[in-house]
Formats: C-alpha cells, structure tokens, sequence
C-alpha cells in the first residue's frame, strides 16, 4: 500500500482566510497535508489520484447529530418538539440495545461520509454508548461524541431515567476510554440532554469535569417555545440565561438550535464565546422556528450546521442542510443574507471552529489534517461550468451525487461514490433487523 497520496490537477477550494481557489496538487503524507501546490514533485511509494475537472474541499464538518437516532427514520413525522420526544423518540431510545445502537450508528455514518461529512459532534441516548463508539472507530469518520445524560424531568421512559451519580461515572468512563482514540480522531464530550432533564447537581458536576478534562459540553437550548416555558418553570429564568447562571457557557460549551432567543440571551452568547449549531432541515419539519443566524454572525457568535437526526430531518446529507441555510434566511433578511461563500465557510473552517479543531481541520492547508471530498461536477445540474462562482456551484446545486471520493486523516473512505469502511449490505439488513425488535420492545 502506498504511503503517500497525490491528489493531481484538482480545483482546490482551500476555504483558509484568504478563501484561495487554487488549480495545484495536493500531496498527503502519514494522514497530514503535507504541500498544496502546482506541480508537486512526489517520490517513492505514493498513490495518484487524478483530479482534473474535479473540485476538492475541506470534508464538511457537522456539529450536531445524533447517530442513535438513524434508526428512527420515518418514525416521528409531523410532530412537535416535545410530543415528537415524548411519544416517539425516547421510547425508542428507551427500547436500544447494544447491537441496534451499533447498526443505527453505522447507517448514520454511512451516509454521513457518502454525502462527503468527515467530521460530527454527535450525541447518543444514555445507555450503549460504548456501541456507537466502536461504530465510530470502525467506520474511520472523525467524531466527538458523548452519552446523552438525564437524570431529572417527567414523563421519561424508564429505561432513560438514570440516578445522577451513575450517569456521570458512566460518562467519565467513556471519557477515559474513548477520547483521543485513533491520534485524537475520536473525541468524548459531556451531553446533559437539555435543562428540561437534567438537574441542577448534573449541570453543575459536567461544567468542572468539562474544564477538568478540557473537553466540549454539548446539549440543546431555546429550541422551542414549551420547552423555554419548562424551563423558566424550573428553573426560573430562560435556557441561556439560566446556563450562564450556573457557569456552563463559554468557548467548551457547544448549544444546538437557539431559536427563541432574548437579547439577554444573544448578549451571553456575544460575550462568553459559546458555540452554536444551525439545524435548519430540523427546525423547519419540527415547526420549531428560525434562528436569527445573520445577525448572530455578524455579532461574532460562531455557528457550525448540523443535520440533527434522521426522525426530525429524515437526511443526514449536508448539502441539504447548506442549500436549506443558504436559502431559509433570504425570505427574512433579504436576496443577499447568507450567500454561498458565507455557508461553505459554515460548513467547514466555521464548524471546525465551533467545535475547537480549527487548527486540525476545516480547510486545505499544509499541516492540517487530511479530511477531503473530491467532487465531480461534470453533470446536467451543475453546468455550465465556464467561468461559474465555485461557491454557488456547490451551495445552490450540487448534490451528495456528486461526491466522488472522501478522505479522514488521509485514508480514503469513499471511492467513486461507494463507502470502503463498511459492507452496505450488512449495514442495511441489520438495520431493519433492529428496528424490527425494536419496534416489538415499544
């Protein structure tokens, strides 16, 4: 096996501060760019990949799934937020075992890595977390995850009601198993649900393991309107507040959604540094609502794009979600919010910054890592090309069709559109398996 790699002749789209589009090589070498370049001169063992009319970019970088959930597709259509958890999702949850955990990860990642995502912040359920991990380490993706933890609130399954002591020892296990798995491939993070769920001793113990560990806390807020009332019935003041009251917000903290913020909220998001993830396909089939992503944007709050999970999107794919971020907004803020460039920043070097790994991923540069997606765009729906913007090209009309090839830390996953890390017919077959004695157990 050759032990380099020479990517030649491609359309680069480096998405670094000066958003070069370079026409060069890129020579990979020990899972680490190693030179972006025209004409590079290679030696020795390296494996060519000829790459003329093919755009290659930083793999996409998504910073709020949950693989658990994959196996839910179709399941909660047409719901809201809190009947949608309620009546289906956590039964389901509830009703995992280690082998459909296992599956329901794996057909996440699969079409993950085939719709060119090299990276996720991702959140499981609360028990056979170990399953999703070794799905995660087998399938070769890059990944924070962390077991979903809940020890308070009504109306939770038995199987997902859990005593705050063993929830947080069960959490730091993984973490010590798990983080920096790989060369640091595989990351832990502490994901409390949400505030509705969890209580306060929980909040509290997960903000000084976090800073302990120097690991992110990852959990939802300001999603939905009866979630936010819960909330300030609990606790007394909104989600965001309530969590900078306690000490939780800043650079580690990584919120999904942020909907229905106050300015006293976005104010705490300005000054404390706490990440945010966009779920747009999500909040609009949830009828949650819209985040006022523009304007967050321009007051420096950094924003990553996640798809969520499969029940509340029905896609993992990140083109749906660009295309979706890129256009969801226009209708409020106007024709020139959100343009291309701007979202493929999101999708990339931005998510990478919201998770803290910007100096590992995110853009084609030498000494990065080497997660890219080589895609051809010789297709009807993309053309023509002649003198066509890049960026609009990928945001506005490409799709995973047309993701060729997918590299994570140099190895390549994805090869003329087919995931090499895993047998698809095994995934798909047991899949349906575990649904089936899944949907028994409900």
């Amino acid at each position: 096996m050759a032990t380099k790699t020479l990517i030649r002749n491609a359309t680069i789209m480096t998405m670094n501060n000066q958003d070069e589009v370079l026409a060069a090589d890129v020579l990979i070498n020990g899972g680490i760019i190693q030179a972006v370049g025209e004409r590079l001169d290679v030696s020795g063992d390296t494996a060519i990949v000829q790459a003329k009319g093919k755009v290659l970019l930083p793999g996409f970088v998504q910073t709020h799934i949950h693989l658990c959930q994959t196996l839910f597709r179709g399941r909660a259509d047409d719901m809201a937020l809190m009947d949608w958890l309620r009546k289906r999702i956590w039964p389901l949850e509830a009703a995992h075992d280690e082998e459909s955990v296992y599956y329901s990860a794996m057909l996440g990642i699969g079409e993950l890595l085939r719709s060119g995502t090299t990276t996720i912040l991702d959140m499981e359920t609360v028990s056979h977390t170990e399953s999703a991990f070794r799905a995660i380490a087998d399938s070769g993706i890059r990944a924070i995850s962390g077991k979903v933890m809940m020890d308070a609130g009504g109306d939770i399954p038995v199987g997902l009601q859990e005593d705050t002591n063993r929830s947080i020892e069960e959490s730091t296990a993984l973490l010590e198993r798990w983080h920096g798995y790989d060369g640091g491939r595989i990351g832990y993070a502490y994901c409390p649900r949400f505030v509705v769920s969890c209580s306060e001793q929980l909040l509290k113990e997960v903000r000084d393991l976090a800073a302990k560990h120097q690991v992110l806390v990852h959990t939802h807020a300001a999603e939905n309107r009866e979630e936010i009332e819960l909330v300030r019935h609990q606790r007394g003041m909104r989600n965001i507040v309530y969590l900078d009251h306690i000490g939780l917000t800043g650079p580690r903290l990584v919120l999904a959604h942020c909907i229905w913020l106050d300015e006293e909220e976005k104010a705490i998001l300005r000054r404390s540094g706490t990440r945010m993830a966009h779920c747009p396909g999500s909040n609009l089939k949830l009828s949650s609502g819209i985040a006022t992503v523009p304007e967050l944007l321009a007051e420096g709050v950094e924003i990553g794009i996640g798809a969520d999970g499969a029940p509340c999107n029905n896609t993992l794919d990140m083109f749906h979600e660009i295309r979706l971020t890129a256009l969801l907004h226009k209708v409020r803020c106007g024709p020139e919010a959100m343009d291309a460039r701007t979202v493929l920043r999101m999708a990339t070097i931005g998510g990478a910054r919201t998770l803290g790994l910007d100096h590992l991923i995110g853009s084609i540069e030498a000494g990065k890592q080497a997660d890219l997606v080589l895609l051809d765009l010789n297709d009807y729906h993309t053309f023509p090309s002649y003198e066509a913007d890049p960026y609009s090209r990928i945001v506005y009309a490409a799709s995973r069709g047309n993701v060729d090839s997918v590299w994570v830390g140099g190895k390549r996953l994805v090869h003329n559109g087919r995931v090499l890390s895993m047998d698809k017919r095994v995934v798909l077959r047991e899949s349906d398996r575990s649904i089936k004695r899944l949907l028994k157990r409900v």
